[in-house]
């Protein structure tokens, strides 16, 4: 089944400031925490005056030059990486189009980026369409959506297919149950992975993960990654390999320990966070018609 109508959108430079509000104290916190512990990301400044959703309008040297991999290195430089492809990036126009999520997307696009939101407002549909842009620009990259149990690994495989038709015979959902040469097997043959983080820490480590292949890695409930967590290990093996990755966490509560949270971020590398509250100006409009995720 194809997906409907996909719109390719000529890509603006990445620092371009959402409306929400800044004077949310958690979201301010946030920010400082990530200006005090991280290495700030330099951002490209838009010169658009309009601000229209689908009115972005860039050359293709500037959507390139914009890009900000996560190794630091040019993108011709990049292993895999296609630069005709890399020109632009798709967003899908057979959903309702809500402006915080477009934002969003092009956070996690650009930077490695916690994504905080309710319960309910869309933080699938975000990881699906930022997984779909890795997987065109890296043609044979592995794309990774990791979850701690079970059945959130599985209800997440039909979603990111209903979403962006990321097709099913690239995508394999694993477990521990699964024979280790299966799963061997299936890194060799498949591009787009759902598993919980313990099987594909033990697969990095048993050597049947590719690491230099893997450009993208959602993290969900990404406020789990503390301490000895099978996503601070998953991340920490990784990065013995390579940096040339994308991490997008997920979490609708990152809790309110502010160490905590700075141990999360720094686990997994995040360097922008993304968070809407209730009261956050543009998602009030939709938090009555939320749907659970």
């Amino acid at each position: 089944m194809k997906q409907a109508t996909l719109s390719r959108i000529w890509q603006q430079a990445a620092g371009q400031k959402n409306g929400d509000s800044d004077d949310d104290d958690q979201f301010l916190l946030l920010v400082s925490l990530r200006q005090n512990n991280l290495q700030s990301t330099n951002e490209a400044t838009s010169g658009a005056a309009d601000r229209s959703l689908f009115q972005y309008h860039q050359a293709m040297d500037d959507t390139l030059a914009a890009l900000d991999p996560p190794c630091g290195s040019p993108l011709e430089e990049l292993p895999g990486f296609d630069v005709t492809a890399g020109r632009t990036w798709i967003y899908p126009t057979n959903y309702p189009c809500r402006e915080y999520q477009f934002n969003i997307v092009k956070s996690c696009l650009y930077h490695n980026t916690l994504v905080i939101l309710p319960t309910g407002l869309g933080k699938t549909f975000i990881a699906a369409v930022a997984m779909y842009n890795f997987y065109r620009w890296y043609p044979c990259g592995k794309i990774i959506f990791t979850a701690p149990t079970k059945p959130l690994v599985a209800q997440q495989i039909e979603a990111c297919f209903n979403i962006m038709g990321i097709p099913l015979e690239d995508t394999v959902e694993m477990t521990g149950t699964m024979q280790a040469e299966h799963r061997k097997k299936a890194w060799r043959e498949k591009r787009v992975f759902f598993l919980t983080p313990q099987v594909m820490a033990n697969d990095l480590l048993r050597g049947a993960c590719p690491p230099k292949d893997v450009k993208c890695v959602v993290i969900d409930e990404a406020h789990k990654a503390l301490g000895n967590y099978a996503y601070c290990q998953m991340v920490s093996e990784l990065m013995k390999y390579t940096r040339e990755f994308r991490v997008i966490a997920l979490s609708a509560t990152p809790g309110s320990d502010i160490t905590a949270v700075q141990k999360v971020l720094k686990n997994l590398m995040i360097s922008h966070v993304e968070l809407r509250t209730e009261e956050s100006l543009d998602i009030q409009k939709y938090t009555q018609e939320r749907s659970i995720e």
